[in-house]
């Protein structure tokens, strides 16, 4: 006699099964967008419809920096060699800005040429999942992390010392990593210090934590801007937006804008415009 089918314990392993099995990939089609974002699970590139992103131009008081980023940038999309790039420095002085600006410029110039792809801090484990789809791709391809950092006891490091390196494949020609951070090397300076004193050989635990930062060929550094380059930031945004305000008047404002926020830099000068074309707007 047949023994009777337990549908409940069939549909259980079923189940267990689904969940052991790795999840199908999703077809990538790397001309649906000039830019994605990248989930890792279940993997998949989002395609974003349009980047939110500053002209060029408008990124005053950065001059050398614009000009390394975008030569690397323009000379990547034109299918030669280039540098990953780590931008570093001063807070709000227009590193992401930068990043997105230079590949705009670069799509403007050779139209979808290069293809930018958001990943998330949290998310850097996966890289290696994101260079094997972007391998065989033949776009090019900017892999973007904003606010790149690495805390103590956090291992993530290692990975993406792994994968800028390119491991036994070697990094994909057509794919760069491009990170922002406010740290030179990653890692806060307690961080490194304790890896000094408690290490058999500080010397050696030093050279492990700061190397990461080696494996970007370009570093960018952003420095706090000083008064008249603050307004030069100021004053171009008022001329994009088209504000009608008396030139000593809009830096007198600005001015007090700036002290009431404690410092200077392209978001300073951008947070002060909207409040200005507001108000400006309402008469006040």
């Amino acid at each position: 006699m047949t023994a009777p089918i337990d549908i409940a314990l069939l549909e259980r392993i079923a189940a267990a099964l689904e969940r052991l099995a790795p999840p199908a990939a999703i077809p990538v089609d790397m001309n649906a967008a000039d830019a994605f974002v990248w989930h890792p699970s279940p993997a998949q590139l989002a395609p974003v419809a349009r980047v939110s992103h500053v002209d060029i131009s408008l990124l005053v008081g950065v001059e050398r920096q614009k000009r390394l980023v975008l030569d690397n940038t323009l000379q990547f999309a034109r299918g030669l060699p280039a540098n990953n790039a780590m931008l570093w420095g001063a807070r709000g002085m227009g590193k992401s800005s930068l990043v997105k600006a230079a590949h705009a410029q670069a799509n403007a110039e050779r139209p979808g040429s290069l293809a930018l792809i958001e990943i998330a801090r949290e998310d850097i484990a996966s890289l290696p999942e994101l260079m094997r789809i972007l391998r065989p791709q033949s776009r090019r391809c900017v892999i973007f992390c904003d606010d790149l950092s690495f805390e103590r006891e956090d291992a993530d490091y290692k990975a993406l010392k792994s994968v800028l390196d390119g491991g036994i494949e070697g990094r994909p020609e057509n794919v760069l990593f491009y990170a922002t951070s406010n740290r030179r090397h990653l890692m806060p300076r307690d961080m490194i210090e304790n890896e000094t004193s408690s290490a058999i050989n500080p010397g050696e635990a030093v050279e492990e934590k700061v190397s990461l930062s080696d494996r970007f060929g370009l570093w960018v550094g952003f420095h706090n801007a000083d008064q008249e380059a603050y307004f030069a930031m100021v004053e171009g945004y008022a001329a994009q937006l088209g504000l009608a305000i008396a030139p000593e008047a809009l830096r007198a404002k600005a001015a007090t804008w700036s002290t009431v926020r404690g410092g200077r830099s392209g978001r300073v000068a951008w947070q002060f415009i909207q409040d200005l074309a507001g108000k400006l707007a309402q008469g006040a």
